[in-house]
């Protein structure tokens, strides 16, 4: 299948924040917490044709070593429905170009895990990590996969760990997360008031989405620049 370079780039995401940092000249972006409502805008979009598509966000570490702020470019997705490779030169590209702007930045080149229901507590990814030897985990890249590969287009994936392989995510993190990927603070504070015991996990995670979104701001920024945010 030939591919039209004047056509967007799809970039797909789980939440607002980051799809306002993949935003940019020539990409369109999709994103949606929910699957079902992610994948109706993912097919939407394609229709209107696209030239490839980008999985690109954050994730959860499933390997041990991983700090959170590691980018991950994907050699494949081991999702629910087995393995989707990425495209390998396309990937290569990002990864060099990462390697060259951003030397300070830790890179990992792997599998990524890819589910349908939040992976939140350390037990939970040791043994995802253990059955699938994937570097991180998200929700949204077996989504892009698929499409992407049902239509003949090239797919990449760049994701920054967020949340590391050792901490169990608590309660609060999850509850403000609505269903078109935007938060609300109200059932937040909420659940913070009825077990206030959570804040301290609740700060390291800040800390840890706070050095996410610094790689995610550096990587999206370094690609752009080496012309990596296209698959020609």
């Amino acid at each position: 299948m030939a591919i039209d370079a004047a056509l967007p780039l799809i970039v797909v995401t789980g939440m607002a924040f980051e799809a306002r940092i993949a935003r940019g000249p020539g990409i369109e972006v999709v994103y949606a917490a929910r699957a079902d409502r992610l994948e109706r805008a993912l097919e939407q979009a394609l229709a209107r044709g696209a030239c490839g598509v980008m999985s690109f966000g954050t994730a959860g570490g499933l390997a041990p070593n991983l700090a959170p702020g590691t980018v991950i470019v994907a050699d494949a997705i081991d999702a629910p429905s087995g393995q989707m490779a990425t495209d390998s030169a396309w990937s290569e590209r990002i990864a060099s170009a990462l390697r060259v702007a951003l030397p300070g930045t830790p890179l990992a080149r792997g599998v990524l895990a890819a589910v349908a229901a939040p992976v939140v507590t350390q037990q939970q990814k040791a043994a995802l990590h253990a059955r699938t030897g994937a570097l991180a985990v998200d929700m949204e890249s077996h989504i892009a996969a698929a499409q992407a590969g049902a239509r003949g287009l090239p797919f990449t994936v760049c994701r920054v760990v967020v949340d590391p392989a050792g901490r169990t995510l608590p309660p609060a993190a999850m509850v403000g997360l609505r269903d078109d990927g935007t938060t609300a603070l109200g059932p937040i504070l909420r659940e913070l008031a009825r077990a206030p015991a959570q804040l301290p996990a609740m700060i390291r995670l800040a800390f840890d989405a706070r050095a996410a979104r610094a790689s995610l701001v550096a990587a999206r920024r370094a690609m752009q620049h080496a012309g990596a945010m296209s698959a020609a």
